[in-house]
């Protein structure tokens, strides 16, 4: 049984905190947003069953976040394992994030952006230095970040990307939802074979019949190796979700079968694909 992980996350405004939160959610963790540092002990004691749990504690607590480091110290105490991730930035880096959103420092008061950071840098002192795991995330953007924390927290080494192949009808519009589409209308269509209008694609006998048609299978075949060379640029930006749409006129037979094979066929290549049909019973 593997150990438990637990992460308590904290640093200065803007350094990416959100950004973070995020990117561990998609690796699996479960996370804790903004909770008052005096129920920390009392969280990881009833919340056992979660593998993965992380904990945002920032200065919106406002007082509360004063009752940090005593937190800390009764989790020692009482000798429950966690790992402190302290984000941090320069200043000037800070200063041009919370100028680019418009948004002041929570701890500006009436003053300048600058006199808030430094502020904050004061009371986190201690924290930082006490931190098991720094990140300056000046020179990050957020695909950048994100990479960091799943390299450094788990999943990072070997990132992964799912995939759903969705098949459609045309004449019920376009996927709102698809990133690439792919028109199956240059294959006959079976709903003009009498034997095969009341089947789908689900059928072998649809399914025997799209594919004996010329071109099919190497469109298929190219297809699958091009989602294959896509989803390393994806994983590299970031976008870890890709909806392909997989058009035929009604989306019960063409549509249906392409998706089907395409669905399988990823998945032979360990990438994590599933067939959707959208329209499928609609006629």
């Amino acid at each position: 049984m593997s150990e438990r992980k637990v992460l308590i996350l904290t640093g200065m405004s803007g350094a990416g905190r959100s950004t973070v939160a995020h990117a561990l959610e998609d690796s699996g963790w479960y996370v804790v947003d903004n909770l008052p540092p005096a129920l920390l002990p009392d969280l990881l004691t009833k919340s056992e069953s979660v593998p993965a749990l992380a904990v945002v504690v920032d200065v919106r607590g406002g007082k509360f976040f004063d009752d940090l480091n005593s937190a800390l110290e009764t989790l020692n105490a009482k000798s429950l394992s966690y790992q402190l991730l302290f984000l941090d930035a320069s200043d000037q880096a800070l200063v041009q994030r919370f100028e680019a959103t418009r948004r002041p420092h929570p701890l500006q008061k009436d003053d300048r952006i600058l006199d808030g950071i430094l502020r904050e840098r004061t009371k986190l002192e201690n924290l930082r230095a006490s931190a098991d795991v720094v990140i300056d995330s000046s020179g990050l953007n957020v695909h950048q970040l994100e990479k960091r924390v799943a390299e450094t927290f788990g999943g990072g080494s070997n990132p992964t990307i799912r995939i759903n192949v969705l098949s459609f009808g045309y004449k019920y519009g376009i996927p709102v939802d698809a990133d690439l589409v792919l028109d199956c209308r240059f294959i006959p269509n079976p709903h003009w074979v009498p034997e095969l209008r009341q089947l789908t694609g689900l059928t072998a006998e649809v399914a025997n019949y799209v594919f004996d048609q010329p071109e099919v299978t190497e469109v298929v075949e190219k297809y699958v190796g091009l989602l294959k060379t896509l989803s390393k640029g994806y994983l590299r930006e970031g976008k870890k979700f890709v909806t392909l749409a997989v058009g035929c006129t009604g989306g019960k037979h063409r549509s249906v079968a392409i998706a089907e094979k395409i669905a399988t066929e990823l998945n032979k290549k360990e990438i994590s694909t599933k067939a959707i049909h959208r329209d499928l019973g609609r006629e």
